[in-house]
């Protein structure tokens, strides 16, 4: 909490609204047998498809944010479930292509038609999701995406408040 402002800090009602977003995600794509994070990769891969693209475990990883070894498991668990298709990049031996299959197509459209029912809900409190409040929120979002983080140095609170 900062000492500054009473009640909640923004990064703390993120986390809170995130959390509350994997929830819902999860609840809502579990009967088509996803869990949120594989909801994500396969939507992903989906609109990479769309766009004409076949891309490696690598590129999907940068795209959703996910760590590159955790997309590496959850395209091996799908492979499992028949719903995308892993082969190795002929470009490229260390890298692995990813493809949607017919099944994973089918899957992947219903998840994102769930998925754009449970946003326009969550969106509704800012006039729904093409409302200029809920377009100026992704706005807002996205910024804070796309800012960069420095790693900050540990803090020694044994020093602290004194002049060097």
């Amino acid at each position: 909490m900062s000492t500054s402002a009473p009640g909640p800090t923004p990064g703390f009602l993120v986390w809170r609204l995130a959390n509350k977003w994997r929830v819902a995600v999860d609840r809502a794509v579990a009967p088509l047998g996803l869990t949120h994070a594989q909801y994500s990769l396969v939507a992903s891969l989906y609109g990479m498809q769309r766009a004409g693209e076949r891309p490696s475990q690598r590129q999907l990883a940068d795209h959703t944010g996910l760590e590159a070894l955790y997309v590496s498991k959850l395209a091996r668990a799908l492979e499992s479930a028949g719903l995308i298709e892993r082969a190795r990049d002929p470009r490229d031996p260390r890298a692995v292509q990813l493809a949607l299959t017919e099944q994973g197509q089918v899957v992947t459209r219903q998840a994102v038609a769930v998925v754009q029912e449970l946003l326009a809900q969550l969106l509704e409190p800012l006039g729904g999701p093409d409302a200029p409040r809920a377009r100026a929120f992704t706005d807002e979002l996205t910024t804070l995406l796309d800012a960069p983080l420095t790693p900050s140095l540990p803090t020694d609170h044994t020093t602290q408040g004194r002049t060097p």
